[in-house]
């Protein structure tokens, strides 16, 4: 009898949930994918404090990922709760409360484990030697240096799409010295990163919603058929400068009518994709490099090597 495994990938931002089945081969085949914006990290401020909206928000979108695999034989799930539920000063409440109304219990990873399950998701699906992953999320943002195809230094950084647009107050129309602060603030913080330099000229792999936005956007402008099936597609820094730049003009209603862009992610796009425009400018890189898997997948190879021991 085959067996099931979940990821249930609670961000900043979003809630996903992935379900295979595991044949007797140990081959998986992905049977559930479900996505819900909870913008969990939404109004957490200085104090660091989940509000009540965002967590009725997710309870209702977990409660949905529940029913969707209840019924599955020889199910085990991971869920994990990524950088919002990690900064919350209010964790503990968060985490009971769950798995009072839910059933599920939140496994709450450091940056840490988060950039090592991005790096088994890039390693076992592309053929990369030496690059930067970097996977944008809400409130953090993952970065893994990869030389021989090894992870020689990763770190998570507390800067995501939606925690940079609540620091910077960014609204509708962006401001000249928003932008500038905005990126300057992005790029202060790389320099902080000692061993960001050893990732000169490399290729940066990208990983996360914002930064998977600008192969969708690029993909529609060519009027690619399949836009949406970005793993392994590859832009140049002067496409990506190009669109964010295309962005940076427009008003929150421009955004929400551009061809790939999600609607539900434009208030939140510029700052999303400050980091990565920012870092291929820090480490002149001529290319982007995109990903469609992360940490749902990482943890899918995790659960399988580990059986196989």
């Amino acid at each position: 009898m085959s067996s099931h495994f979940g990821v249930i990938d609670l961000g900043s931002n979003s809630a996903r949930l992935s379900v295979w089945r595991i044949g007797h081969d140990g081959d998986a085949t992905q049977i559930i994918k479900l996505k819900e914006m909870v913008r969990l990290s939404e109004g957490m401020g200085a104090t660091k404090t989940l509000q009540s909206a965002a967590m009725n928000r997710t309870i209702a979108a977990l409660q949905r990922f529940h029913d969707a695999f209840a019924d599955l034989p020889n199910m085990t799930l991971r869920a994990v709760a990524t950088a919002a539920t990690r900064q919350a000063s209010n964790q503990q409440l968060w985490l009971q409360r769950v798995q009072a109304e839910t059933g599920i219990t939140l496994e709450v990873i450091d940056g840490g484990q988060e950039a090592e399950f991005d790096y088994q998701a890039v390693i076992n699906t592309l053929p990369i030697q030496n690059a930067l992953i970097m996977d944008t999320g809400g409130a953090s943002t993952e970065l893994i240096l990869v030389q021989n195809r090894k992870p020689a230094h990763m770190i998570s950084i507390p800067f995501g799409s939606v925690n940079l647009t609540d620091r910077y107050q960014l609204g509708s129309v962006i401001t000249a010295a928003e932008a500038f602060r905005l990126i300057s603030g992005c790029e202060q913080l790389f320099n902080s990163v000692w061993w960001l330099r050893k990732a000169q000229n490399l290729p940066i792999i990208a990983l996360g919603g914002s930064n998977r936005t600008l192969a969708k956007i690029q993909r529609r402008r060519d009027k690619d058929v399949n836009w949406e099936d970005i793993h392994g597609y590859r832009m140049s820094t002067a496409a990506v400068n190009d669109i964010f730049a295309s962005i940076l003009d427009l008003d929150l209603a421009g955004r929400k009518a551009v061809p790939g862009l999600a609607k539900y992610r434009a208030d939140i796009i510029v700052a999303g994709l400050a980091p990565v425009v920012t870092m291929i400018r820090y480490l002149d890189s001529d290319r982007l490099l995109f990903s469609q898997y992360g940490l749902r997948e990482g943890a899918l190879y995790t659960y399988l090597n580990a059986a196989q021991q």
